[in-house]
């Protein structure tokens, strides 16, 4: 696997352990009117990027490379940045939410060209089923934000 490859997989990896990390924080300071529905779909989003997280950094192993591990490598690399711990009403959240799963998409994006170029088909298949997945999801908090 070419090294610029491995730090893009890697770059996604902290974005996922970023994000897994802020939503869970989302999950658990979200109010306002629609508290309990956001708050269950925030878990929902949190679980799938546990699973997404160690189906990426496990296609890094197969390919006797090493992800990102510790959440000092993950600040590092991320651009999904930190949130500090205070309420957030449900509609800050879900917009919270969008953005970083855009930038998620983003970097998948990114990795999946290069996992191409390299035919790196479980790579790019792991990068297309997260890209589908945001859409999927980014149709959803466009609708609830309405």
């Amino acid at each position: 696997m070419r090294k610029n490859l491995v730090i893009e997989v890697n770059k996604e990896i902290a974005n996922l352990g970023v994000a897994y990390i802020k939503f869970h924080n989302l999950h658990w300071n979200v109010i306002g009117g629609q508290f309990k529905p956001v708050h269950e779909y925030l878990e929902v989003l949190y679980d799938s990027i546990s699973d997404s997280l160690d189906e990426v950094a496990e296609l890094l192993k197969i390919n006797n490379e090493y992800p990102v591990a510790s959440l000092k490598e993950f600040l590092e690399l991320s651009e999904i940045q930190e949130l500090g711990s205070k309420d957030v009403h449900f509609k800050d959240a879900l917009v919270i939410a969008l953005d970083d799963l855009l930038i998620l998409a983003k970097q998948a994006k990114v990795v999946r060209e290069l996992a191409i170029e390299d035919d790196l088909i479980g790579l790019v298949d792991s990068m297309e089923g997260i890209i589908s997945n945001i859409e999927k999801e980014a149709w959803f908090i466009r609708a609830m934000l309405k």
